[in-house]
């Protein structure tokens, strides 16, 4: 129970940092609560629905009821397997934008702009462009995690690309490249038809070599001595010894939880429950940030969605073609088409997302009683709204308190409210005219700002990119909870690395940032130089300051 080095969390980053520091032949031990990922319901892509609603894979997590939603509480799914969340999430893959990462780096992450992250990203990656065109020279080609494209056999996911040109927006032939701005092709983590997670790509490899193992277990506290992190306390009495540093990739919600267990957080808040305070940093927890979305549905007058598999019988067949030949229908997630678009002019890049899906459907496998139809999920990328994680009391096996805060401005009202009347403008161009019944939702009633509002309120949904929480920053920063290079402020031979560290939420689905904050962190842990900065310079629309297409 000693190594080298100890991981905290088996998910996206921990697994891409544990392949990193097992092939530089240091030992690793990494702890994961979670169990395996075998079976079809999570390695085949089209079951995505179903993981993400299961105990056995997900910490099943909810928010408090939100202040600004009417109380409602709203699914927080975090995945508790090996791969994390990206081995229930629905596998989109989305770099972000680059004045995404230019923007940490201006709010204290030096050394985290886009010219620093870009070679990460290309050092993780095996794209695969399939015959739809993109921007080979900004992709990697032999990194771990594998790239694709859906077939887009489907009409209706050319029809939305040609809508949203008829509208007057741009195309891309890859967000994920020199251009994130326009209509074009999604992406997903699927490789051979199954869903690639950071389990199939960097855990499972890492195991292979002898110095690299797992153990099972809840955490219940970092162990520090003279402020110094030394191992790891499990739930079941069990210290696990680190012989350099502890490194904690447990995720937004469980890395701040971890961190407050341990003595690392606000001290008024520890103290009143009675937790020894081990370094006072007030920004532990705070800064929660996610995306939101909506289900725009339409009713479609040919019977061409994906509604008519929507049948046990078609289900099977779909299903054992996949399980025989890992093509077809169920090796697909499904999202094929996307756009990034802005909302008005003055804005530098895009701020609003969308998910393009060939039928009306919810997150939670319930379709649409109205049968044929297809849908966009869409919703602005960055909200001035902030939450927080906070602990119940200090018994590890309790859930942690989370209060997102959502919609708490009048600029996320207004953003909604922006959001569906440009996608009802995309829906009424001439590409969709043979397509297009119907609104199904909002429907065509909803037009006013409050009656919009309402329909906001009682529908908008968790996009689930919950980010933030141990915010990377200056040192000097008070609010600040881990450094540049990743070290836990206040505490040595401690580091931090996932989702929780970002300053601000990127564009789009944070699967793909959070694994490059694993390679990038794994060369600050094993003391490397950075990778060479790229000179590339991203799209930026010409006359943006003027014009919002």
């Amino acid at each position: 129970m000693k190594a080298d080095f100890v991981i905290i969390g088996a998910g996206s980053t921990g697994s891409a940092i544990t392949y990193r520091i097992a092939e530089s032949g240091a030992s690793v031990l990494v702890i994961e609560h979670g169990g395996h990922d075998a079976g079809p319901l999570i390695q085949m892509p089209a079951a995505l629905s179903y993981p993400m609603n299961m105990s056995r894979y997900d910490w099943g997590y909810r928010s408090e009821p939100e202040p600004h939603l009417d109380g409602r509480r709203l699914a927080t799914p975090r995945g508790k397997v090996i791969g994390g969340s990206s081995s229930i999430n629905g596998m989109v893959y989305v770099r972000g934008h680059a004045r995404d990462f230019d923007t940490w780096a201006d709010m204290g992450a030096k050394g985290w702009a886009y010219k620093d992250v870009l070679p990460y990203f290309n050092r993780m990656e095996t794209w695969h462009e399939g015959g739809h065109g993109g921007d080979p020279q900004w992709r990697g080609t032999d990194g771990p995690l594998h790239v694709s494209r859906g077939p887009r056999s489907n009409a209706l996911y050319h029809a939305f690309v040609d809508a949203g040109a008829e509208a007057g927006y741009e195309l891309t032939g890859d967000y994920n490249g020199e251009k994130q701005e326009g209509f074009g092709p999604m992406e997903q983590t699927v490789y051979k038809g199954r869903r690639w997670s950071a389990a199939n790509a960097y855990l499972k490899p890492a195991l292979k070599h002898k110095n690299c193992n797992i153990v099972r277990g809840l955490v219940e506290k970092i162990e520090i001595e003279d402020g110094r992190a030394t191992g790891v306390r499990l739930a079941d009495g069990r210290v696990i010894t680190a012989n350099r540093e502890v490194v904690l990739c447990a995720g937004s919600i469980n890395s701040p939880k971890i961190l407050l267990q341990s003595g690392i957080g606000p001290a008024e808040e520890l103290s009143g429950l009675g937790i020894e305070v081990k370094a006072d940093r007030k920004g532990v927890g705070k800064n929660l940030q996610d995306h939101l979305e909506i289900y725009m549905q339409m009713a479609s007058k040919q019977p061409i969605t994906l509604y008519k598999h929507w049948n046990i019988f078609s289900k099977a067949l779909i299903g054992a073609q996949w399980l025989l030949t890992k093509t077809g229908l169920g090796a697909s997630n499904q999202f094929e088409s996307a756009a990034f678009i802005r909302s008005k002019a003055g804005v530098e890049y895009p701020d609003i997302q969308y998910h393009f899906l060939p039928i009306a459907i919810r997150y939670d496998g319930q379709v649409a009683a109205e049968g044929h139809g297809f849908q966009t999920h869409v919703g602005p990328m960055r909200s001035p709204s902030r939450g927080e994680v906070t602990l119940r009391s200090k018994d590890p096996n309790e859930a942690p308190r989370i209060v997102f805060n959502y919609m708490s401005h009048e600029k996320d009202w207004e953003d909604f409210r922006t959001c569906i009347r440009l996608t009802r403008e995309i829906f009424a161009q001439e590409a969709f005219k043979p397509f297009v019944k119907h609104e199904i939702q909002p429907g065509d009633a909803v037009q006013s700002d409050d009656e919009l509002n309402d329909f906001i309120k009682e529908h908008v949904e968790s996009a689930y990119h919950p980010c933030g929480t141990c915010r990377m920053g200056d040192a000097s920063d008070p609010m600040a909870v881990v450094d540049p290079e990743n070290r836990v402020i206040g505490i040595d031979n401690l580091r931090c690395a996932d989702s929780s560290i970002f300053p601000q939420i990127t564009n789009g689905n944070l699967n793909g940032p959070s694994i490059m904050t694993g390679e990038k962190a794994a060369d600050h842990i094993l003391g490397k130089n950075p990778l060479p900065a790229s000179n590339a310079e991203p799209w930026i629309h010409p006359d943006w300051k003027n014009s919002q297409r």
